[in-house]
């Protein structure tokens, strides 16, 4: 895994962004259950929260400057919310800002 070619000033960016409102979901196992692809994600993600418009297009440059791949933003209670789907994704991203036990 690691973290080359990522810059210092971005891994420090978005530790900062997930530990200010930052959070992890877990799979939901009844949806696990269902085969097929539906509407919803079905396995592990976390998500990034803005509090504006610029501010998430900040978000998502930081995400593709770590080499993530951003998932559809969405808003939620005045604010957006920026996710990023998978297993293998997320246990990279809590070991690149130092939070694996998260």
């Amino acid at each position: 895994m690691g973290n080359s070619g990522i810059p210092a000033s971005v891994i420090e960016e978005l530790a900062a962004l997930f530990r200010r409102n930052g959070y992890v979901r877990p799979p939901v196992r009844k949806r696990l259950a269902v085969k097929g692809r539906g509407h919803f994600h079905r396995g592990f993600e976390f998500r990034l929260t803005a509090d504006s418009r610029r501010e998430l297009r900040h978000i998502r440059r930081l995400l593709r400057q770590a080499k993530f791949k951003p998932g559809h933003s969405f808003a939620k209670a005045s604010q957006y919310r920026q996710p990023v789907y998978g297993l293998r994704p997320l246990e990279r991203f809590l070991e690149l800002i130092g939070e694996q036990d998260a």
